[in-house]
């Protein structure tokens, strides 16, 4: 176990990466993946016959081997691990939901390389810039790690530095990632419908972003600017005469972690106040100054003592333009109010859904889980299910969701999941519903008579949820608006035809089959009697299994036949 701790230590912490070496281990997971897939839907790979529950046990299966090789595979593909886990447009939510587990805590590399790296860009030793650094950090991730140190000034700082190699490693392994992106938007299956190569192109541009400790540093400006006048929200502040492309110097602000529930209440704290007081700073980031923490998991918030919300990690930010803060608001509120045509629209608008000649059934696929599975009022709705229904809704349909879109739902749906553990009882939809009519109102005021007209809609589709005796008109409603749009259609088969079409099909494959078999039963016949032995044994083999396969396709016309 030592050993295999000391071997992945040097795996992450060498500072040269072997180009061949890394083609070959990302091949070999890329195959492997593929192979597995392929086994995946062949029936007679399950013992004892295939069913739902072993196909979901086997998807689970390869979803945590995925997860755990992203791990082996270093920085490159955690962060990717990581960006995927918002794509539940394009895998599984089994592989989405073990991809979102990805946790980068990694092997802390020396101080040795610490004080090199620092010197070589800051250009002094660390004496000469800190009165004390200590030498082991307090946390280290994929990326890099932080250690604690005091400037001569006398002030408390923390000091991020970038892992040895990572420019080199990223270099590689992207150059490696494009041709296999390449390979899937070219390959017949799995590049159909896929922007496999725009995926690509998102991947690369967030990853060179977050290694540039001078972008961090601004976003963290930038995020304390728009709080400056909340006191309770504390962003710490960057100390640029010590910041550089791989060092960042930050404020020290330590806090109590806000998922450790227990000690935020030793602490004399309230914890349902900290639940809305984290909802609402996000609404403001999303709503007021469309500049949002893209990554906001408990290990980059915490609470100070007086209560105060500590933001850390300003790496992945997101921007999101005012008319696209409209446009989440309109799918949000399309969401909870069941109405499937507005939720489609809005997501047309927002470039997450790819119109296409026929939108009669992407339309009922959102039509048919509103009316399943959203049938609450819009208070009591839960982000986690509106994002999860959005998500299942997206699967194998034409949907695009831009990365700001799944950042923004993924990071609602881990505030809710904060707010909850922190009081049972908190609703983030109920917090922001104040936000969202104050958006409205905007809306209003900017738009005029269609503002107005906007919030009638609103309330006249709220009184006819909250009303079942006024269903009836807009059901009536809504039909006729489907056969208008031609999403009610009569689709006429002929089975016999097909019936018909098919057997001659089958029947000139195993006259195909009985010739192949004639011409290499009589070719192994002959280098038989020639006692050309090591040739013939494998003829035959070919002649048994295509025979093996005429087989099959016999048993299964005749089972054809008496189903009709």
């Amino acid at each position: 176990m030592k050993k295999g701790y000391t071997d992945k230590a040097y795996r992450w912490n060498r500072e040269n990466y072997s180009s061949r070496r890394r083609y070959v281990d990302i091949w070999s997971f890329v195959l492997t993946l593929m192979f597995r897939l392929w086994l995946y839907n062949k029936s007679w790979s399950y013992r004892g016959g295939v069913t739902e529950a072993k196909q979901a046990a086997r998807r689970k299966k390869l979803a945590v081997w995925i997860r755990n090789t992203l791990l082996d595979l270093g920085p490159t593909f955690i962060k990717c691990g990581q960006l995927f886990s918002t794509r539940a447009d394009i895998f599984p939510s089994e592989y989405v939901e073990e991809l979102a587990k990805l946790q980068d805590k990694v092997p802390a590399f020396s101080y040795e390389q610490v004080e090199a790296i620092i010197e070589q860009e800051l250009g002094k030793t660390i004496p000469q810039l800190f009165q004390s650094f200590e030498p082991v950090p307090l946390a280290a991730a994929s990326l890099g790690q932080v250690h604690k140190a005091v400037l001569h000034s006398g002030e408390e700082v923390v000091v991020k530095v970038q892992r040895p190699g990572l420019k080199k490693l990223f270099t590689i392994d992207l150059e490696i990632l494009k041709g296999i992106a390449r390979y899937f938007q070219n390959h017949p299956k799995w590049g159909r419908g896929r922007d496999w190569t725009g995926i690509y192109q998102e991947c690369c541009r967030i990853l060179w972003e977050e290694i540039d400790y001078l972008n961090e540093g601004r976003n963290a400006d930038t995020f304390r600017r728009h709080f400056r006048t909340y006191d309770w929200v504390k962003v710490p502040r960057v100390y640029w005469r010590y910041a550089s492309l791989r060092v960042l110097t930050l404020e020290y602000a330590p806090g109590i972690k806000i998922s450790q529930y227990e000690a935020i209440e030793a602490a004399g704290l309230d914890r349902k106040v900290i639940a809305r007081l984290g909802a609402q700073a996000y609404l403001h980031q999303l709503l007021n100054n469309g500049f949002f923490h893209a990554d906001p998991h408990p290990g980059n918030i915490a609470v100070s003592p007086e209560g105060s919300l500590i933001f850390y990690d300003f790496g992945m930010m997101g921007r999101i333009q005012s008319n696209v803060r409209e446009g989440l608001m309109e799918t949000l509120f399309g969401v909870a109010s069941k109405d499937g045509e507005r939720v489609v629209n809005s997501l047309i608008n927002l470039g997450a859904l790819a119109p296409v000649d026929d939108m009669g059934p992407v339309r009922r696929s959102v039509q048919y889980m509103l009316d399943n599975f959203m049938d609450k009022p819009f208070e009591n709705q839960s982000v986690a299910a509106i994002s999860d229904d959005l998500y299942e809704i997206a699967y194998n349909q034409p949907f695009r969701f831009p990365a700001t879109f799944t950042f923004v739902m993924r990071a609602f749906s881990t505030l809710e999941g904060v707010g909850k553990g922190l009081d049972p009882e908190f609703n983030f939809m109920e917090v922001a519903k104040p936000y969202a009519m104050q958006l409205m109102t905007d809306m209003t005021n900017i738009n005029g008579s269609q503002g107005n007209s906007f919030l009638n809609e609103l309330s006249r589709q709220a009184v006819q949820v909250s009303s079942t005796a006024l269903g009836l008109p807009r059901r009536l409603e809504d039909t006729l608006e489907r056969l208008e749009r031609g999403d009610i259609r009569v689709r006429v088969r002929s089975i016999e035809s097909e019936r018909l079409l098919r057997r001659q099909t089958n029947i000139q494959l195993g006259m195909t089959y009985a010739v192949i078999i004639s011409g290499f039963t009589l070719s192994a016949t002959i280098l038989l009697v020639k006692n050309i032995i090591w040739l013939a044994v494998p003829v035959g083999l070919i002649a048994a299994t295509v025979s093996w396969l005429l087989i099959r396709l016999l048993l299964r016309l005749d089972r054809y036949d008496r189903m009709y």
